[in-house]
């Protein structure tokens, strides 16, 4: 939970192409009639700016999966780190992106915005096991085109949950049972069910997932689910085709506090340390011990409804209309300013919580022709949420966010040059974003009366070039992106009484080079892609973490007027034979903040350097996997002392599985399923590693994460 949100929104046409510029799409009758909307969706996404891009395919994301949060599943990402609160990836997961937060990371599902409009982040333990819901993902670094939601600061990940249909064209249901189990405690249960008959398909999955936790008593209990119900018309000879689509997903979450990390010294002893809950009382005279308190959790519930409906009135015309709504409540519980007494037990228990609904309205029209196309939408979504707070069950305080977002963009894409397989396109993008957030009530933080209304008109122009010919992709892109203070930026600045965030401003320039290949047709050879991109990001008013935390456990931030984010990413994937394949990637970057004139720091959890490499072997039913990832040192403030820094770190994990040969039995038994083993080992080498921490004056903390640890589990599809 921590701060999510209630949105309320009526969409009347679902961008989920809103952070893509399609580059063209041909009118050939014969080649549209054959796919989805959804397919030609994703079809123009794969062809805009390849090196600034990562897709995955929800079997890509299953091969990882032991029931750990997204971000772990897309670490292949260039200049990704993620990290945990309880050390395995199962709790409270955050991640960082060319150095920036996973608050300035616009995600979407189905093109619908999943950020908490308050907070702006995604609580992965809301719901728990997203990865199996996914059909497809598509990360974007940078800021790219408009997306619904907020800005993205430093990448866009669009998520689409809704199964593909052609999987279900020969065999007409699909179900499966997966099953995970591993060290500390850790478990994974799901199962899925999708049908299809005539024009109409419906399915869903249900999961659920506990871990005890690396750290100790960093237990969780998570449980999600996503459905949906859908029909789709026959595609027509004048192309007209309809697809309308109700999707529901959600999550319960419970999980114990492991948001204070421990110190170098605590974890010289025990690395497991979890402060968290711990209150010392008088054993004996002059004898102290140590209760910790069973409660001590966070508790989350969140729904989410997704109607989509799409409508191709032509080959060249098409209309998207969306409608969502999101209802979340939940608290936690603690006892960390109370007391204990073998007598009296537990007092001055604290709970903080929330209730917030969240809806909202998209609509967008397309239109492709043979050399150009456009598209221009708008979107506009309402936001409240109550947030309040009780001691030993007395009412201390009650507050209430209001939050109103809309944006109107208009979005032209020309060719240039078309001659034979060469091309030149252009596409401008521009966006006019309006938010207005009204805080009532008490702050949180102290109690006192806050009545705050900021308003802001951010204006996102956006600009690119592609050169593509014979498999060379040159790209050159420009973009400004505005984005407001998080709730948490304005309680801690109400107070300290210091002055208000000011919103932030980014101007996104890059360049990138992708090159894909493969043997001439009939002739063996290696095939592959390697892909370079420079980036250059400059800032106006950054919000940089100090290393600090607030009360509710969120980073404390500062505006910086002038700071800058600048890198080269490589990427690579060679496939030398049907069987073995070599991928990976290597970012160098730079991360400043001016301190005074011509004097530059660098910035908080930035890593200079991170790198990526995975093999992967798959044979005879046999898969193997070995991944690597290297990140350096990074600091934990913006002061650049080696105290105050995590150390750089190497992580390697193995993925072993093997599906079992009964394809022959498959053919003559009705109902024969699919079975595949696997077995993971995590961090292989036993890194003793952090990837998160903070800092407060000379007090420095760290979140250390889990040393060698193993799952196995099996898959049952039919």
């Amino acid at each position: 939970m921590r701060k999510n949100s209630f949105l309320l929104s009526l969409l009347v046409c679902a961008p989920i192409m809103a952070q893509e510029s399609v580059s063209s799409y041909q009118a050939d009758s014969a080649q549209w009639q054959q796919l989805t909307m959804q397919d030609v969706e994703v079809t123009a996404a794969k062809r805009v700016f390849a090196n600034q891009s990562v897709e995955k395919t929800q079997t890509e994301l299953q091969q990882l999966n032991i029931g750990q949060n997204l971000p772990y599943l897309i670490a292949s990402t260039p200049g990704l780190v993620a990290t945990s609160d309880d050390g395995l990836g199962i709790g409270y997961t955050y991640f960082h992106l060319r150095g920036t937060d996973h608050t300035r990371i616009n995600m979407t599902v189905n093109g619908i915005p999943l950020n908490d409009p308050e907070s702006q982040t995604v609580f992965w333990v809301n719901l728990t096991d997203m990865g199996a819901s996914v059909d497809r993902l598509m990360v974007q670094r940078g800021v790219g085109t408009s997306k619904n939601g907020s800005s993205a600061f430093g990448a866009s990940i669009n998520m689409q949950t809704l199964y593909d249909m052609h999987q279900l064209d020969e065999q007409p249901v699909r179900a499966s049972l997966q099953f995970t189990g591993g060290m500390y405690n850790t478990f994974r249960e799901s199962a899925s069910l999708y049908a299809r008959v005539g024009q109409w398909h419906i399915g869903g999955r249900f999961s659920k997932v506990n871990s005890d936790g690396y750290i100790e008593r960093a237990a969780s209990d998570l449980l999600s689910y996503q459905g949906e119900a859908g029909w789709q018309s026959r595609p027509r000879e004048d192309g007209q085709l309809t697809q309308v689509d109700l999707v529901a997903f959600g999550g319960k979450e419970r999980t114990y506090m492991a948001w204070y990390g421990v110190d170098a010294e605590t974890m010289a002893s025990n690395r497991r340390f979890n402060p968290a809950g711990l209150i010392p009382y008088e054993k004996a005279p002059g004898d102290t011990a140590f209760a910790a308190y069973p409660n001590q959790t966070d508790n989350y519930t969140q729904h989410h409804a997704q109607l989509l409906i799409r409508h191709r009135f032509s080959y060249r015309w098409s209309l998207r209309a969306a409608a969502h709504y999101t209802y979340g409540r939940g608290y936690y519980q603690m006892a960390d300013y109370g007391t204990y007494s073998p007598q009296a037990g537990w007092q001055g228990i604290t709970q903080d919580g929330l209730t917030n609904h969240l809806g909202g309205a998209q609509a967008q029209a397309q239109y492709l022709g043979d050399v150009w196309s456009t598209q221009f939408g708008l979107a506009a979504q309402h936001y409240r949420c109550d947030h309040w707070g009780t001691l030993d069950e007395a009412d201390t305080y009650l507050g209430r966010g209001i939050k109103t977002d809309a944006n109107l963009f208009a979005r032209f894409n020309e060719f240039l040059l078309q001659r034979g397989s060469e091309r030149l396109s252009l596409y401008e993008d521009l966006q006019y974003r309006l938010v207005d957030y009204r805080m009532t009530g008490a702050n949180e933080y102290t109690y006192a009366p806050l009545e705050m209304i900021r308003t802001y008109h951010f204006f996102n122009p956006k600009a690119g070039l592609e050169y593509f010919n014979r498999g060379h992709q040159l790209t050159a892109s420009f973009a400004m992106a505005n984005r407001e203070p998080t709730r948490s930026n304005f309680l801690e600045a109400d107070a300290n009484a210091t002055a208000m965030p000011e919103a932030e401003r980014l101007l996104d320039y890059e360049i990138g080079y992708n090159y894909t290949f493969k043997p001439s047709a009939g002739k063996k050879g290696v095939a592959g892609m390697v892909g370079v991109n420079l980036y250059f990001m400059q800032y106006d008013n950054q919000l940089v973490a100090t290393g600090g935390i607030s009360k509710l456990s969120y980073p404390t931030l500062t505006n910086v007027k002038n700071s800058y984010r600048t890198g080269v990413e490589l990427q690579y994937a060679f496939d030398f034979t049907r069987w073995f394949r070599w991928e990976g990637n290597l970012v160098w970057s730079r991360n400043k903040w001016e301190l005074t004139d011509h004097t530059w720091n660098t910035i908080s959890f930035s890593p200079g350097w991170t790198a990526y490499n995975a093999l992967d072997f798959h044979v005879a039913g046999f898969r193997g996997r070995l991944d690597n990832q290297v990140v350096s040192s990074q600091y934990l403030d913006n002061s650049e002392r080696k105290a105050a820094s995590l150390k750089a770190y190497t992580v390697t994990n193995m993925t072993l599985a093997y599906t079992l040969p009964l394809q022959r039995y498959r053919n003559s038994i009705n109902g024969m399923p699919e079975i595949e083993i696997k077995c993971m080992l995590n961090n292989l080498f036993n890194t003793r590693y952090c990837s998160n921490g903070g800092v407060s004056g000379d007090y420095v903390w760290y979140f250390p994460q889990a040393g060698f640890n193993a799952h196995a589990g099996l898959s049952v599809k039919w």
